[in-house]
Order: structure tokens, then C-alpha cells, then sequence
């Protein structure tokens, strides 16, 4: 319609999203209410240390409510092009819009440098129209957005009469910034556990250069502090394999190298965030599944240990070739768009969650020693995380290598002042009649079995390891490969680029500039695969992957630089070829391995969980599904591993069976069709918890209805958007002009 000449036409008023009946968030106000609007002035700066990382820039606020429940809706802002791009009710048009400038919506800053309290001045072309200040702060003519009357006023109607004709003023978003701080503040309760959502706090971001001491005391005290992630797969796995003292050392010191040369490939060829690559839990139940294949459990004693690792570098190598093949074909592109973190949580917290029945029984086995493992472990990081010495928090950080070097010191006096020596019943020293050993008296089985649980002094790998040794590939003999040992490891490697998702995601929140783009991802996910195969190679036992503990470690330690990353990585390899430090490693009591990884697994399962504050928590559709996910990933392998146990012929040792009885499930499962390998193959894939969390909640999600705000979708950086912007570039772009070369290639790219 015909606006009367000499009138100023009128504004669109804003309308409020619809809110969703189930979100948390919903009554809630994001500031004063009603928010005051005037024009704001044209600035199209870009300062990317100003506007800090892409989650600051955006205005994510990553609370109960989900990733975009602050807002209206998905809006992209900060584009190069300054467009805003989102649903027709949250896009402000009018004859200004371009003016708009760039601005931090968390701090409520311009990016050219303009403090808060500086007054904004209105465009030239309502210059006159201006009004000056009101005692009261909010001036006679502007427009007050009213949610009841917004619906009426956008009604063709409503357009005939304008009203309030003058300019707007878009209030600082401080006080939304503060009242955002408080309710999140008061559902955690402690400021600590938001520091995720503090990114502007980090010390340094991901291109940052710390100086020379600062690299030095971070990038060694981030591997510190996931020392746990390192070092205890290898001690599970080479004795439930049948290895000796020696090779535990050796499989330690390969995965030390191996984890160094991963780290450094990631850092540099893949996201580029700085993610310490190593053994990941989600490897351990495939291949202790492939352990316990009745082909390796039926080898002899003297030649079991090296043909099950032999097994287990054929599988890893096949399950490697998988993740090339899906991230650099550009099919994990795709795949992005149907993993959300209502897929993640459960998925990687059912890791965590499979070994409870490892756990605590194995901590009983000598309680004087692993019981004291957990209490300090735990005092440490959740009593005493806020003391800082130094500027440090060092019992939130270095609270597992802590607690491991207190306890281990009190195990080894407790054995020293002979507490486990019991006359003509010690280990090492059975009776003899001359120079003949005798066997050791009936009474002496339960002396024995202590001895072994809790004594210090059992391992002998320190004494046999040689202080130089270079970790070399194929050094247990040529990989066996197996298709169905390849299927079992394929399966564990479609869990970890899940868990690898959810990881990229978290951390770019804190360190980086903006997201990743899906190209991005697909190409970490194929490099992860290059680096699966470098630990088949060397035969570490396990793949190759991101740690998820290590996103937790950042938020700690507020180091995001990929600098420290690579530094630490640089000292790890160094370590690898000290023989002794691997058979150091090697000597700490099973027992105290077992309490570790009580913690590890725990925190595993919290992380995993965690990534639910992406998403609606309070939806009822979500809180069914992440429930069901993980009650079926435990009663659906219960079943399997249950079904017609007793008839199992296997024979294991006494120490080890109650512990790993769940994985000789492809003996007795219940699937039994004609062919026996396809047999063994489903009974273990479908024994494993993460596969039946991972199933059920990708179906779920990816079927029953949800809004993206209430699924929680993972929002991915656009490829037009980051190729024109010189920030993402420098976060993710290739380093030494590679990108060049594959910038036809869009699906691993930029």
C-alpha cells in the first residue's frame, strides 16, 4: 500500500518464535523485557581477535535449553558478506539493514572497537529524526517490541497506520549476556562446570603462539593430564592376550610413538583443532572380543600372544581402510546430517558404561590398594579442583597421574614392610627340596592370589626393558587378516568417528573461529583412518583415534593452541625410544589399572552424556530416546552374553574369566545359522554395547519428528561462508599452500 508522502515508512515488527511446549526454556526472558531498538550504524570491520571464537561471535549460548534456544532460530551471522541468513520471522529487513555492523552478541561490542557505553549514533538518513537521550533511558518515539500485540501488528491491516514511525535501538546484550551467566550458573551450580561456555576466557585459542615456557609447561601438562587415555589400553589388553611383562613395556612404548606421529598428522592434515590422537577406549571391548575368539584362546600359551596381535593388526588395518574410504570419498558429509548429540551422547557414554562388571570387581581384588586409588583420585578432582597453586589448578588437572604416583607409592611401602609376605607361600620363591621346586601347599591359594593382585614388585619389565629401543612396524610378525575380525573393528570405527564428531564440535566452540565445515570433518574422519592404519602397522592392539577426555582437558587447562599440541606430541615420541619408561609404565599394579579406569570410564560416560546440552534435555522425545538408547545397550548384550553360557567349552585363566566372561560370547550366542563365521561375527558385534546405543538412538532421531532446536543439530560451518572469510581459513586451511591444490576437492575442504 501507498505510504502518504512526508511519512516515514513504517517498521516491521519483529515476531516471537514459536516456543515449543517441552523446552526448558520456555518463560524465560533473555534481558529486560520489553528490549529497546534504535538504529545502529553502519560498520563492516572485522576483527576476528575481537569477536574471539565462532560460538562467541554467534551469540551460542550452550545451556539446558539447546544450541540455538537463545535465538529465534538458525541464524548465521558474521557472514564476510554481512547476511544474516535464517527463517522469515527473525530477519530484519528495512531500509537500514545492510547497515547493521558486525557485532559480539555475547558482550554486546561492536567489532571495529567501540566500548559498550559508547552511544551508537543513528544513520545519516534519520539523523533529524533522532531523538536526544530521555532522563529515563529510553526515548520518546522508539519502538517497543510488545509479543502480544506483535501478531496483530503484522497484519496487512496494520500497515495503514503506523505507528511510532521514529527510530529503534537495539539494546546491549550484556544484560542478556548476565541473566544468560545466571540461569546457568544456577542449574550447575558451580562455575567450573560452565567453563565450556566461557570461551572468551581461554588463554590462548587455536592459532595463538604461546611464548617458550608457556609451551613447554602446557603442552607437556595437557598430556599429563590424559595420561590415563595413553598408557592403561595396553596394560588390558597384552595379559588378557597372554603377553608378558616385556611385551606390556613394548606395547606401551608403540603407543606412545604411535599417538605422537597421529597427533602431529591430525594437527597438520586433518581438523587442525588441537585433539590429541591416541588408543581410544572405543577399540578396547572389540578387541578384547577379538582376544577371546575361541582361535586365539585355543593357541598354545607360548605362541597366543603374538598371533591374537597379529589378529588384531589385520582387523585395525581393515577397519582403517573403512574411514579412508568414508572420509575422503566425501561420504561422511552426508552422514553429518543424521548425527546429532542425541546420537553421540548415548553412543559414547555406552562406551564407558560396558565395563561395569570390570570395574569395581576387579578394585575388590585388593581393596586396601584400590579402594584409596578412587577415593584420592576423586578428592582431588571434584574437592580440591579449586585450588590453585601458582596460577594452577593443579589437582583439577594432573589429578589421575597425582593420585596414580601417591597410591602406587603407598602399595609399594605396604609391600616393602612386608604386609603380603607370608611364610612358604610367596611368589617368586615356591619351597624346594634341594634344587628342586615343590608345588605350593592347598592353604597357600587365597596368600597367592593377593600377593598377585596387590604386591609392587611382581612385574619384572623395568629390570628386562633396554633403556633405547626403536618401536618398528610389523614387529609382532605379518598382519592376519580375518573378515571377520575386519567386521567386528569396522564396527568400533563407526563408533569413533561418531565420537570424533562430537569432538570436533565441542572444541571448536572453544578454540576456533567458527566450526568446521563438513569438508572439514570428512577429511579428519579419512585421516583418522590413515592414522588406524599406522597403529595396525606398528601393533598397538587398538586404533588410532581422537580422545574425547581431551575436550575436557582443554576447557581445564584453557589452552586451545595447536602449538602446545605439537610440542607435546614432539616429547612423546622422544619418550617412546626410552626403553625403561615403557617398562616403568609396565610395572603398575593391575589393581591400580583397574581403579583408573574406574575414573576413566566414568568420566568417558559424562562426556558422552554432556553432549546433550546441545539439545532440548527437557523434550520428552529426547529423554525417551537417550534413555532407551542406553537401558537397551545394556539389557540387549546382557542377553546375548547370558544366552547358553554354561555350555561354553572354553578354558580360561581363573584371574581372568569373571572379568572378560562377556566376551566369549561368540561361542554361545544365540544367533546360529549355517555358516559358523557369520555366526561369531553377529553374536560379538551385537554383544557390544556401543553398537546397540548407536543403533537404536540413529534410528530413533533420524525417524521420530523433532525441531531442529529441539534435536540439537550440530550447526557445521557453510563452505561458500568459510572460503570468504580469511579467519576460518587460517584455522582450518591446509598448511604449507596445500589447500590449493585440493580446492576442487569440496568434500575434504575448505
Amino acid at each position: 500500500m501507498a505510504v502518504p508522502s512526508g511519512t516515514s515508512p513504517p517498521h516491521k515488527t519483529l515476531q516471537a518464535p514459536e516456543l515449543d511446549p517441552e523446552s526448558p526454556s520456555l518463560g524465560k526472558r533473555p534481558g529486560p523485557w520489553p528490549p529497546r531498538m534504535e538504529p545502529l550504524p553502519a560498520d563492516h570491520s572485522f576483527n576476528p581477535k575481537a569477536l574471539g571464537t565462532w560460538a562467541r561471535r554467534t551469540g551460542y549460548k550452550s545451556n539446558l535449553s539447546g544450541e540455538s534456544a537463545s535465538t529465534a532460530s538458525e541464524v548465521e551471522i558474521g557472514m564476510s558478506d554481512n547476511s544474516m541468513n535464517g527463517s522469515a520471522n527473525n530477519v530484519i529487513k528495512g531500509p537500514h539493514a545492510d547497515q547493521l555492523p558486525n557485532r559480539d552478541l555475547e558482550n554486546g561490542a561492536q567489532t571495529n572497537g567501540h566500548k559498550d557505553h559508547e552511544k551508537l549514533k543513528p544513520p545519516p538518513s534519520h539523523a533529524a529524526a533522532a531523538a536526544p537521550p530521555h532522563p529515563g533511558g529510553v526515548p520518546p518515539n522508539a519502538v517497543v517490541f510488545n509479543p502480544q500485540k506483535a501478531k496483530a501488528s503484522s497484519e496487512p491491516e496494520a500497515a495503514n497506520h503506523p505507528q511510532n514511525s521514529g527510530p529503534f535501538r537495539m539494546e546491549s546484550a550484556r544484560a542478556y549476556k548476565q541473566e544468560s551467566e545466571v540461569d546457568m550458573m544456577s542449574q550447575s551450580q558451580d562455575a567450573d562446570d560452565a567453563l565450556m561456555n566461557k570461551h572468551s576466557h581461554m588463554k590462548y585459542e587455536i592459532r595463538e603462539r604461546p611464548g617458550l615456557v608457556p609451551l613447554i609447561v602446557y603442552g607437556i601438562q595437557h598430556y599429563l593430564s590424559i595420561v590415563g587415555s595413553l598408557i592403561l589400553i595396553p596394560l588390558v589388553i597384552v595379559p588378557a592376550a597372554g603377553g608378558t611383562d616385556e611385551d606390556v613395556a613394548k606395547v606401551i612404548s608403540t603407543m606412545l610413538l604411535v599417538s605422537g606421529i597421529s597427533t602431529l598428522l591430525h594437527s597438520f592434515f586433518g581438523s587442525r583443532l588441537p585433539l590429541i590422537q591416541g588408543a581410544s577406549f572405543v577399540y578396547l571391548a572389540p578387541a578384547l572380543a577379538i582376544i577371546y575368539l575361541p582361535k586365539n584362546i585355543s593357541r598354545p600359551a607360548n605362541e597366543r600372544f603374538k598371533h591374537t596381535m597379529r589378529d588384531l593388526q589385520g582387523a585395525v588395518i581393515i577397519s582403517s581402510l573403512f574411514q579412508l574410504v568414508v572420509g575422503y570419498s566425501g561420504l561422511m558429509s552426508i552422514l553429518l546430517r543424521a548425527i546429532n548429540p542425541v546420537v553421540v551422547a548415548p553412543t559414547v557414554a555406552a562406551v564407558g558404561l560396558a565395563f561395569f562388571t570390570y570395574g569395581f570387581p576387579y578394585v575388590g581384588t585388593c581393596v586396601e590398594i584400590g579402594i584409596p586409588q578412587i577415593l584420592v583420585v576423586l578428592i582431588f578432582a571434584l574437592y580440591l579442583r579449586r585450588v590453585s597453586i601458582f596460577g594452577h589448578k593443579i589437582f583439577q588437572v594432573y589429578a589421575v597421574p597425582l593420585g596414580l604416583a601417591i597410591v602406587w607409592a603407598y602399595a609399594f611401602l605396604l609391600t616393602e614392610t612386608g604386609n603380603y609376605d607370608y611364610e612358604g607361600c610367596t611368589i617368586g620363591h615356591p619351597p624346594r627340596n634341594g634344587t628342586v621346586d615343590l608345588p605350593f601347599p592347598s592353604n597357600c591359594t587365597n596368600q597367592l592370589f593377593t600377593q598377585k593382585q596387590c604386591r609392587t614388585d611382581i612385574s619384572h619389565a623395568l629390570s628386562k626393558s633396554s633403556w633405547f629401543r626403536v618401536p618398528y612396524p610389523f614387529q609382532w610378525g605379518s598382519p592376519s587378516f580375518d573378515w571377520k575380525t575386519g567386521i567386528i573393528m569396522i564396527a568400533a570405527s563407526v563408533i569413533a568417528s561418531v565420537d570424533s564428531v562430537g569432538s570436533y564440535h565441542a572444541t571448536s566452540l572453544l578454540v576456533a573461529s567458527r566450526a568446521p565445515t563438513p569438508g572439514v570433518v570428512s577429511r579428519s574422519i579419512g585421516l583418522e583412518g590413515l592414522t588406524c592404519a599406522l597403529a595396525g602397522l606398528w601393533g598397538t592392539g587398538a586404533g588410532a583415534t581422537t580422545l574425547t577426555e581431551n575436550v575436557h582437558t582443554i576447557a581445564v587447562t584453557k589452552m586451545g593452541s595447536r602449538r602446545a599440541v605439537q610440542f607435546g606430541a614432539t616429547v612423546l615420541i622422544v619418550l617412546s625410544l626410552v626403553g625403561k619408561i615403557g617398562g616403568f609404565l609396565a610395572t603398575i599394579p593391575q589393581v591400580i589399572v583397574a581403579a583408573l579406569l574406574v575414573i576413566m570410564w566414568t568420566m568417558l560416560a559424562a562426556l558422552g552424556l554432556s553432549n546433550l546440552r546441545y539439545s532440548e534435555t527437557g523434550s520428552s522425545r529426547n529423554v525417551l530416546i537417550v534413555g532407551l538408547s542406553l537401558f537397551l545397550s545394556l539389557s540387549i548384550p546382557a542377553y546375548f552374553q547370558q544366552y547358553d553360557a554354561g555350555s561354553a567349552s572354553l578354558i580360561f585363566e581363573q584371574s581372568y574369566f569373571p572379568y572378560y566372561q562377556q566376551f566369549t560370547v561368540s561361542s554361545h550366542g544365540p544367533i546360529k545359522t549355517s555358516s559358523a563365521g557369520l555366526n561369531d561375527v553377529l553374536n560379538t558385534v551385537l554383544s557390544l554395547h556401543m553398537v546397540i546405543a548407536f543403533l537404536v538412538a540413529f534410528i530413533l532421531d533420524n525417524t521420530v519428528p523433532g525441531s531442529k532446536q529441539e534435536r540439537g543439530t550440530y550447526i557445521w560451518t557453510k563452505a561458500t561462508a568459510a572460503r570468504n572469510e580469511p579467519a576460518v581459513v587460517k584455522d582450518y586451511g591446509l598448511p604449507f599452500g596445500l589447500g590449493r591444490f585440493f580446492s576442487w576437492v569440496r568434500w575434504v575442504g575448505m
